[in-house]
């Protein structure tokens, strides 16, 4: 018998504590609701209060927006509607969905996922889904509705908890932003901003967008050994015992495939590669359409970044379409509307959510709360006059607090990089370094905190398999991620700068280079 002062007994016990306390939280809909009402409340109380806070970009000082007002009440009700239709998250979900509705309807994503499991052994089923996890960051938020519940299959196919595979896949997907082996429509975003913040000092100051590639390329080495520990040891022991599986129901049948099943399946694959050697061709050349005018791919004005979500549609839909009819799945055109139309149905949740987070967002940000706590937060770390290490160690906490409130990194991003960049340099810090130390905490800590806008959507797919999990269940799953990549992404920045291995192209840790 073990002992109930061993260390697995403590890690659940205080795990169990916080799942009891999370699952006591009132739904995450009404959560925002109330926050919405807080944020209006606060605002009307601190708009009569001076702050010696200035916007670095605007160079105003921060004053905040009484929300209660007749103006701004009116503002806001007059808004509401493209609040929600431009929520980010909203479209990306619903057209990735449709393509997958499609493959999944056609029986396209079971036939793959069987097959592929054939070749996975089992004890390299965790570190696999943490690996497909960190390619996945590559198609931006599209990726939560592709990777979750594929991963959680997988799992359940091979006999281990699919919950487990939730976690292992969110984790690696989460790692993926600081941990890549691609570059990624982030990285652009992220070096604007790095760039504009540094100009404030060095008007000639330019930031190359891959800044941070050497980094984030060995760092996937030890994101999947940290998450593969973690998973395996952690977090699967404990939702085994503690959350068992009990919807039976949401397993894809397991029926051998036939002769015709074989056949459409290789005419859709030989389909899905065609299409994905036709784009490859039509990226390569300097001219292409899909280039940006400054000949770039992975700039947001390129058009290969704005297909992103478009392209997965077609990606699922072409081989579901033709799986589909070369099975005699589908028989009508109707069938594949149904198809769609069933997959569109576990998303009514999430749309509901979306229309009172984009209400929450629309007034945190009209309101300039959330600029007044990032500014407060970055002053404060200024006057501590901490030596270098530790300031950078102050920069990866202090995003990791904001990160709770404040779950778009470039949001973020946009906010801090015009005050720490700038702060950093004039204690000989390189701005490509602030951006990696930001990078950490906005990767680890994104799993873990209830106002991530995704969390609705796999909370969703975790009550396919036990349908009382809840918000506690989620953030108590994902804890253990959050301290183990902020350590080890931590570890690996101090191990590079250690050594002076590069960050990336041109890329240093000084300011001014030496």
């Amino acid at each position: 018998m073990h002992s109930h002062t061993s260390p697995l007994y403590l890690k659940r016990t205080w795990l169990d504590k916080i799942e009891t306390l999370g699952n006591k939280i009132p739904d995450i809909t009404v959560l925002f609701f109330f926050a919405t009402l807080a944020c209006i409340l606060l605002s009307s109380f601190l708009s009569s209060v001076t702050f010696d806070y200035v916007h670095p970009l605007t160079q105003e000082p921060i004053q905040i927006v009484n929300l209660l007002s007749s103006t701004q009440l009116m503002t806001f009700f007059g808004s509401m509607v493209n609040n929600f239709v431009n929520f980010p998250p909203l479209g990306v979900v619903i057209v990735a969905t449709l393509g997958i509705g499609i493959a999944e309807g056609s029986g396209y994503i079971n036939a793959a996922l069987t097959k592929l499991l054939s070749f996975i052994p089992l004890y390299a089923v965790t570190p696999s889904v943490i690996f497909i996890g960190i390619l996945a960051h590559v198609a931006s938020d599209s990726a939560y509705v592709i990777l979750m519940p594929m991963s959680a299959y997988i799992f359940y196919k091979t006999g281990k908890h699919p919950l487990a595979g939730i976690a292992a896949g969110f984790a690696g997907l989460a790692g993926g932003f600081t941990a890549s082996y691609t570059p990624s429509i982030i990285d652009p975003i992220l070096a604007g901003f790095t760039e504009s913040g540094a100009r404030l000092l060095d008007p000639s100051y330019k930031v190359n967008v891959l800044c941070n590639y050497f980094y984030s390329l060995s760092s996937t080495f030890a994101v999947i050994a940290i998450c593969w520990y973690i998973t395996d040891k952690i977090v699967e022991p404990r939702l085994t015992t503690s959350l068992p599986v009990n919807v039976k129901q949401t397993a894809p049948s397991n029926a051998a495939f036939s002769a015709l099943d074989n056949r459409a399946f290789r005419v859709a694959n030989l389909a899905l590669v065609t299409l994905l050697v036709l784009f490859v061709a039509l990226f390569i050349p300097d001219n292409s359409l899909f280039r940006a005018p400054d000949g770039t791919l992975t700039s947001p004005d390129a058009p290969a970044m704005r297909l992103i979500v478009p392209l997965f549609l077609l990606f699922f839909a072409v081989p579901g379409l033709i799986y589909g009819f070369a099975s005699k799945r589908f028989s009508s055109a109707k069938d594949v509307t149904y198809s769609m139309e069933k997959i569109c149905l576990s998303l009514v949740s999430f749309i509901v959510f979306s229309f009172f987070c984009a209400q929450f967002l629309y007034c945190f940000g009209r309101s300039n709360i959330g600029s007044l706590i990032a500014l407060s937060g970055a002053e404060a770390l200024k006057t501590l006059n901490m030596p270098e290490q530790l300031t950078l160690l102050g920069v990866i906490f202090l995003t990791a607090c904001l990160n709770l409130v404040i779950t778009s990194s470039s949001s973020k991003w946009a906010i801090l990089a015009p005050i720490l960049v700038p702060m950093l340099m004039a204690v000989g810090l390189s701005p490509e370094l602030t951006q990696a130390a930001f990078r950490i905490s906005d990767s680890a800590v994104n799993v873990s905190t209830p106002l991530f806008a995704f969390y609705p959507l796999i909370l969703s797919f975790m009550q396919r398999y036990c349908s009382n999990a809840g918000i506690g269940t989620l953030v108590s799953m994902m804890l253990p991620y959050t301290f183990g990549l902020l350590v080890v992404l931590t570890l690996m920045l101090y191990l590079f700068w250690g050594f002076n291995i590069p960050l990336g192209f041109n890329s240093g840790y000084t300011y001014p280079p030496q």
